[in-house]
C-alpha cells in the first residue's frame, strides 16, 4: 500500500497475526522502494529517471486487538509518515544529483544513506515516545512530521 495523503491506516491494514511473545501492542512495517533507469550516448550517460514510493505492509503488519486503541493507531500512522518525509528527502536529494558516468553508485549510495536515517529517526520516535506511551512526546512528535511533510510538500507521492 502507497502511502496517500489523504488516507489514514485503519487497524484492517494490519492483517499479519501478532506476536504474543513481544511487548509491543503493534507493528508497522514500512519502507521506501526505489529504482532508476540511466540513458546512455556511446558510453557517456546523458540522462536518468528514478521513482521512489513510500509503502506500507500489511501482510507484515500487526495489532493486539485486546490493547489497541485510536492513540496506539496514531502512533503507527506516525511511523508510516516518518517513511514518507524520507521519501520526501530521497526524492529532494536526487533532484540534485548531476547527470555523470558515476550516476549509478550515487543514487545507490543515496538510497542507502536514506534508509539509514529512516532507520534511526523511527528508532528515536519509538524512543521519545517510548512506544505511544509518552502522550506529550507522541504529541510533539506528531507537530513535528507535520511540519517536516509541509515544507517537502513539493516532494509529496502521488498516486
Amino acid at each position: 500500500m502507497s502511502w496517500n495523503e489523504s488516507y489514514k491506516l485503519s487497524w484492517k491494514d494490519f492483517k499479519d497475526v501478532p506476536d504474543k511473545d513481544v511487548s509491543a501492542v503493534a507493528i508497522t512495517a514500512s519502507g521506501i522502494t526505489f529504482g532508476f533507469s540511466v540513458s546512455k550516448e556511446d558510453d557517456r550517460v546523458v540522462g536518468y529517471t528514478s521513482q521512489v514510493h513510500a509503502h506500507f505492509y500489511p501482510e507484515k503488519s500487526w495489532y493486539k486487538k485486546e490493547q489497541a486503541d485510536a492513540h496506539v493507531l496514531g502512533h503507527e500512522q506516525l511511523h508510516f509518515d516518518i517513511t514518507e518525509l524520507h521519501a520526501r528527502k530521497f526524492r529532494q536529494r536526487i533532484e540534485q544529483i548531476k547527470v555523470s558516468n558515476n550516476v549509478r553508485s550515487q543514487l545507490k549510495k543515496l538510497h542507502n544513506a536514506i534508509n539509514k536515517e529512516l532507520s534511526q529517526m523511527q528508532n528515536r520516535y519509538d524512543s521519545e515516545t517510548n512506544y505511544s506511551r509518552n502522550v506529550d512526546g507522541q504529541a510533539t512528535w506528531k507537530v513535528y512530521i507535520a511540519d517536516e511533510l509541509k515544507k517537502l510538500s513539493k516532494y509529496k507521492s502521488i498516486d
